[in-house]
């Protein structure tokens, strides 16, 4: 079932107040990772992580990677649609499943309901 033009614009601000929250957020996360690094002499570890999405066109994987990219402390490297993965790079990767969990509850409902496609 196709989501209506009132539905499509709820979550259009849905997902525009959720990814301006995620950006202050992880902005103060970031800083608080540089300093602690900073402080102790040690980064934290750093790593390159697959994460799926939830199935959607490729305009809205494309958007998803932009959100995450502009968000403090991740990058999106690559798009792969066939296994509908992003491969990022996490600033500090001692909680990888609370990278995906934060993309899965602020960017992918939003996105899905844009862009969203069938399994």
């Amino acid at each position: 079932m196709r989501a209506g033009p009132v539905r499509k614009a709820a979550a259009a601000l849905a997902l525009l107040a959720r990814f301006l929250v995620a950006v202050v957020v992880s902005g103060v996360q970031t800083v608080g990772v540089i300093g602690r690094a900073t402080l102790k002499r040690r980064a934290p570890p750093a790593a390159f992580v697959r994460v799926p999405f939830a199935p959607m066109s490729e305009q809205g994987a494309a958007l998803l990677a932009c959100m995450v990219t502009l968000t403090p402390g991740t990058t999106a490297i690559d798009i792969d649609l066939r296994r509908r993965e992003l491969l990022l790079h996490v600033l500090d990767a001692s909680d990888t499943e609370a990278v995906l969990r934060g993309i899965r509850r602020d960017f992918e409902p939003g996105l899905v309901t844009l862009f969203g496609r069938e399994g």
